[in-house]
């Protein structure tokens, strides 16, 4: 009876123990598959993880790039729009400079033909007192009244103004400059009495009269002086 049990007791600790086997390669099995599939997933989420990167990377590439290119064209614009400025500034200065050449030729050439087509007339009134005298020096008698000398100092002024000049509104002095018929010196100072200084014997005898007035008094103080020192 015993040996009986005894031999039952073998058997069912075999059993016990195959089926323990079993279970546990049941479970190693599982295991194993488990750490398979969680190898597995880690590869592929490594793998999602480098593509994210270098989908980063590449878009940060792209964007430099962009950005490369835009800067690119606006220094491209920039220096387009100054080129553009540079050269309509050039062309307004040439514009300008082709102006003022052409007015200033054109002004040169109305002078020369002023100058060309004798004295400008003179249009005031002539005291009879005056009328023995003709050209400048009609003139020159007129003016002399009007400036306030009396008619017994043109005599003086005749004698001064005919060693100076001869009367001519053209004389010039080759040797001092000296031009017109009071022989200004330059001849430009008779642009205070008129821009038509050079053409204008009205003009020139109107400075002359004012000049002799400040500073000889009257055309005989001037004549004496000439006299004297050999010019006034």
């Amino acid at each position: 009876m015993k040996r009986l049990w005894s031999r039952m007791g073998v058997r069912a600790a075999s059993v016990g123990l195959l089926v323990l086997g079993l279970t546990g390669g049941v479970y190693l099995g599982q295991n194993r598959d488990v750490q398979q599939q969680s190898a597995q997933a880690q590869l592929v989420l490594q793998a999602n993880e480098d593509e994210v990167r270098l989908l980063k990377a590449r878009q940060a590439d792209h964007a430099a790039a962009r950005a490369h290119r835009v800067v690119a064209e606006e220094a491209a614009a920039a220096k387009a729009a100054t080129e553009v400025q540079s050269a309509a500034s050039k062309a307004r200065k040439l514009e300008k400079e082709v102006i003022e050449a052409k007015e200033a030729k054109e002004a040169e050439e109305a002078k020369k033909a002023e100058e060309a087509s004798g004295p400008v007339a003179y249009t005031g009134e002539i005291p009879e007192s005056c009328n023995e005298y003709s050209g400048s020096r009609k003139i020159g008698c007129a003016l002399m009244l009007e400036e306030g000398f009396g008619l017994n100092q043109f005599p003086c002024l005749d004698k001064l103004w005919k060693k100076e000049s001869g009367w001519n509104y053209k004389a010039l002095n080759s040797s001092s400059g000296a031009y017109g018929i009071p022989q200004s010196l330059p001849g430009s100072k008779m642009a205070s009495a008129g821009a038509d200084w050079k053409t204008n014997p009205a003009t020139q005898i109107e400075w002359g009269l004012g000049y002799i007035k400040g500073r000889y008094d009257t055309p005989c103080g001037a004549w004496s002086h000439s006299q004297n020192v050999g010019w006034y």
